[in-house]
């Protein structure tokens, strides 16, 4: 099973390179681009608006699709929008291709977890789902500091050719070992929204938006918040996702995920408030950084354990609705962050970050109702079946 995984991880790690390093390229992105800084960090809100619209639309569109086939075209697709974002020469042509890399991200995480849902047992659950979201981890780890480095020395072109080059490695790695997988799914759209009208699942997904808009306000422009050498601290950070996002899974199927939210919230919410602190000294925000890089990634396989304990017979569209509910995060982070910085420079972004975060902390303690599961329930969600013939 592991085996299979690993390439579904090195998909979300093209994926996660290619949104999380514009956070690294501000700098040479505005004087290539001759826009301002906070306008380059638009770049980041605009692919993950595009992703939080079109996951549900796209996942209905290609519903009767296999599970493998669509993988292959997910990541063909993020290949195509970031070759086509190195080439783009203006502004408006670079906001226009990052839309396309976000269709084929859209497209390929949410799947990719479903698979991994599919490929695993209910007690190794939490594990399979922490290998492949450890994509995104390892690319803020690994991507993000090398894009930001390759970035500064040869131009911020240079590193998006470099997430191509990551795209088609993964493609290559799912079409070798990933098999086929069925799973029963709708492609009618307004079936793909029913969730939403379940409160506990209205809870998750307002959990998760708050969470990463909190978090991302800082993180999108962290640059304009440390005076000390930023691949150094994108990388703390990173390792400290690795860290986190693999404790996070074997926590949650030990504690379960309830623990594991509102603790990480919480912490998080305290780490965002302490930039100032890690900002005086490199050592100080490297601990920094690694602890809130540790304490963030925790909460991803604890969110959706939750989201599968509440949909357990819609796995996919589950997973999709959280998906896009953690990219409009991304969109109010990127929106009401740049605000903030271009009115009150970083103590506004800061003190917006930890905002949101207490938000999110007393939300989820108002409205997280632990979900009684059974083994009907977790028979349903293991209601599909690998493909007679390897793919």
């Amino acid at each position: 099973m592991t085996t299979r995984l690993y390439p579904l991880a090195l998909g979300n790690f093209a994926v996660g390179t290619g949104m999380f390093v514009t956070a690294g390229l501000l700098p040479p992105i505005s004087r290539d681009l001759a826009v301002s800084t906070s306008a380059a960090g638009q770049l980041m809100t605009v692919f993950a608006l595009a992703y939080a619209v079109l996951s549900p639309v796209l996942a209905a569109v290609t519903a009767r699709m296999s599970r493998r086939r669509l993988l292959l075209v997910a990541l063909a697709v993020i290949v195509a929008g970031n070759a086509l974002t190195a080439l783009a020469p203006t502004y408006p042509l670079v906001m226009a291709t990052r839309v396309v890399a976000a269709a084929g991200a859209a497209m390929f995480t949410p799947t990719a977890s479903g698979v991994a849902t599919a490929l695993s047992s209910p007690e190794r659950r939490g594990r399979a789902l922490a290998l492949v979201m450890g994509g995104l981890t390892i690319a803020s780890a690994i991507g993000v500091p090398l894009g930001t480095w390759l970035g500064g020395a040869a131009g911020w072109r240079a590193t998006m050719w470099l997430v191509v080059g990551m795209g088609v490695v993964g493609f290559a790695g799912v079409a070798a070992v990933v098999p086929d997988v069925r799973v029963p799914t709708s492609g009618r759209l307004a079936e793909r929204l029913a969730p939403l009208a379940d409160r506990r699942m209205l809870a998750v997904l307002v959990t998760q938006l708050l969470f990463f808009a909190a978090g991302f306000t800082a993180y999108v422009y962290i640059g304009s918040l440390f005076d000390l050498p930023l691949p150094a601290v994108l990388w703390a950070w990173g390792v400290g996702g690795v860290v986190g996002n693999q404790l996070g899974g074997r926590l949650t199927d030990a504690y379960g995920p309830r623990r594991m939210v509102l603790g990480g919230l919480a912490a998080s919410t305290v780490a965002l408030g302490l930039i100032p602190v890690a900002n005086l000294a490199l050592p100080v925000a490297l601990v920094w950084a690694f602890l809130w890089g540790v304490l963030g990634w925790m909460i991803a396989p604890a969110q959706q354990y939750r989201t599968v304990a509440v949909v357990p017979g819609n796995v996919p569209i589950g997973l999709g609705l959280l998906a896009s509910a953690q990219y409009f995060g991304l969109f109010v982070a990127g929106v009401t962050g740049g605000l903030a910085l271009d009115w009150y420079g970083r103590a506004g972004v800061i003190i917006l970050a930890t905002a949101i975060g207490l938000v999110a902390v007393l939300f989820t303690l108002a409205t997280y109702r632990p979900v009684a599961r059974s083994v009907e329930d977790d028979r349903e969600l293991r209601g599909v079946r690998t493909a007679d013939r390897p793919a």
